[in-house]
């Protein structure tokens, strides 16, 4: 069997990891892949938004399944291009990926469906923008509409920072035509959780609990990143309120997306907040999560190809899936000066001591080889994961394995898991 997983991130290496695992061991194609996919599959010289270079390889070589790790691509199209062309590919078409590709598309869809959310309205004028946020107040969130790989989300404590976020999405224009439209949005107070759900057009089956950490620094403090670290299962969620959000979220939404003529297939990923009134939609994505997919893959057991392909052929089953009861966490490290400028090429020591320690396996996310060598070459750049028996177990020996890596500039969130460990407690 030949498998082509597109994206070149962690996210993708995780996949790339778990489908390696497969019974049916099949052959692996990473598209463009980093140094971590490529020990165990063919990395290809193809970007992961590259729809043409992509479908005319997967014309000629005809893989069985392809897997599409990031967002852009599927907004952009690309399941219904192989589709069109006899493939078999794993994601939402573009329409349904516009739950991601478009806030105001995703909240127009919530708000008729029912779903719990925040109050939004949406604005192309910064002046009439600000005049919104002067009449509401602070605190308040900024969001720019499209795709901003995880930093187009402001959570705003001040009217002053509002009208920064506002002229940096529409008069400067620092998210491009992503930011030509914003969502000035109700601030939601609560503990943070991720769901993703996989979904075949029909049913539904919920994965894992997870929590990322968005923000850069400690205490949640800093600039929002695309994500620093996470575990799974997330203890804020408790079981009373999976059968909720099943419906009141997932099915709703769902629903919702099939009268308006959208099938949705693939993995439909929602950020919560769980707040006082119980869990409230932050945002959907339309694919696995970067880092939650590194939480939520090491503890899924027994193989993910039956899955992937029971979402195109639509014959989801709840019991497709089982899940291990360890804990796992894990702990990205990041260039120095993420998520604002930073240099590539530093040297990466350590990798092969800190994956031998038991439980641990070192997900690449910006990385590549040169010679013999690993070195950075992105942001966020290594996801150091780990199971233990229990959450502080886990966490103890990801941060253990982080601190056998080094490379210049490194820089980690070193609180990772502490939330959970509070609600614990």
């Amino acid at each position: 069997m030949k498998v082509l997983v597109i994206g070149g991130g962690g996210r993708e290496h995780t996949l790339v990891w778990k489908l390696a695992q497969d019974s049916r061991r099949p052959e692996i194609f990473c598209a463009p892949g980093n140094a971590g996919t490529a020990a165990l599959g063919s990395n290809l010289p193809i970007g992961a938004e590259d729809i043409g270079g992509l479908l005319e390889w997967a014309r000629d070589e005809k893989p069985d399944l392809t897997v599409v790790g990031p967002e852009a691509p599927l907004c952009a199209g690309i399941v219904d291009s192989f589709e069109a062309s006899g493939l078999r590919i794993f994601g939402p078409k573009a329409s349904a990926a516009n739950m991601e590709g478009s806030k105001a598309f995703a909240k127009a869809i919530m708000q008729s469906a029912g779903v719990p959310t925040a109050w939004a309205q949406t604005f192309t004028d910064a002046d009439e923008a600000k005049a919104f946020v002067h009449e509401k107040g602070a605190p308040i969130v900024v969001k720019a509409d499209g795709l901003a790989a995880g930093k187009g989300v402001t959570v705003c404590k001040s009217i002053d920072e509002a009208e920064q976020a506002i002229n940096e999405s529409l008069v400067d224009r620092a998210f491009g035509d992503s930011g030509s439209e914003v969502l000035i949005e109700e601030c939601l107070v609560g503990e943070e959780a991720s769901i993703l759900g996989l979904v075949d057009g029909e049913h539904i089956v919920l994965l894992a609990s997870s929590q990322d950490h968005k923000p850069a620094y400690d205490g949640d403090a800093g600039p929002n990143t695309g994500g620093m670290g996470a575990y799974s299962p997330a203890p804020i969620v408790g079981e009373d309120m999976w059968p909720f959000i099943r419906s009141n979220i997932f099915e709703a939404t769902v629903s919702e997306l099939k009268k308006r003529g959208i099938e949705f297939k693939g993995v439909l990923y929602a950020g919560l907040m769980m707040t006082a009134d119980g869990p409230k939609v932050l945002e959907f994505n339309v694919r696995f999560g970067d880092p939650e997919c590194e939480a939520i893959l090491p503890r899924w057991e027994g193989d993910i190809i039956p899955v992937l392909e029971a979402c195109i052929d639509g014959t989801l089953t709840d019991d497709l899936i089982r899940w291990k009861d360890d804990p796992c966490v894990c702990v990205v490290m990041a260039s120095g000066g993420y998520p604002g400028a930073y240099e590539k090429g530093k040297l990466i020591k350590g990798l092969d001591k800190a994956g031998a320690i038991d439980h641990v396996t070192v997900f690449h996310a910006g990385t590549k080889t040169e010679e013999d060598s690993v070195v950075t070459s992105g942001g966020r750049v290594l996801g150091v994961t780990a199971t233990g028996s229990d959450l502080a177990q886990a966490i103890d020996t990801a941060y253990k394995a982080v601190s056998i890596i080094q490379f210049d500039g490194a820089h980690y969130r070193k609180d990772i898991g502490a939330k959970a460990l509070k609600v614990l407690s």
